[in-house]
């Protein structure tokens, strides 16, 4: 054996292995339960939380054109006695939080009409 071909083979196998790692690592999630406490830790900027919840599988979410793998949550907090909720939408592979809305309770709304 020549030491031409064993460094070739070093050098492709260094390389093929990093490959490989990069693409594994920008594949992978950040789990539910950071992204929960991403978004919690933002909330508690502006006052206390009360309460929290997050789905624990990513979905597919598509907006203005770019899709995403999402998780999907919400927040609520009480203010002047006042009980407020929000959804949050994040992103699933860096936890970057793409939406946030006032919750409305479709079922509540209907009933109370």
């Amino acid at each position: 054996m020549n030491w031409k071909s064993f460094i070739l083979g070093v050098a492709v196998g260094a390389i093929g292995g990093y490959a490989v790692k990069e693409l594994i690592s920008n594949k992978s999630d950040v789990s539910p339960e950071t992204v929960l406490e991403l978004v919690k830790k933002q909330f508690k900027q502006n006052g206390p939380i009360s309460g929290s919840w997050i789905h624990m599988e990513a979905e597919p979410y598509k907006t203005q054109q770019i899709h995403y793998r999402v998780y999907k949550g919400g927040i609520s907090r009480t203010n002047k006695g006042e009980d407020k909720q929000y959804e949050f939408i994040a992103d699933a592979t860096t936890g970057t939080v793409l939406e946030v809305r006032p919750f409305k309770n479709e079922f509540a709304l209907k009933h109370n009409q």
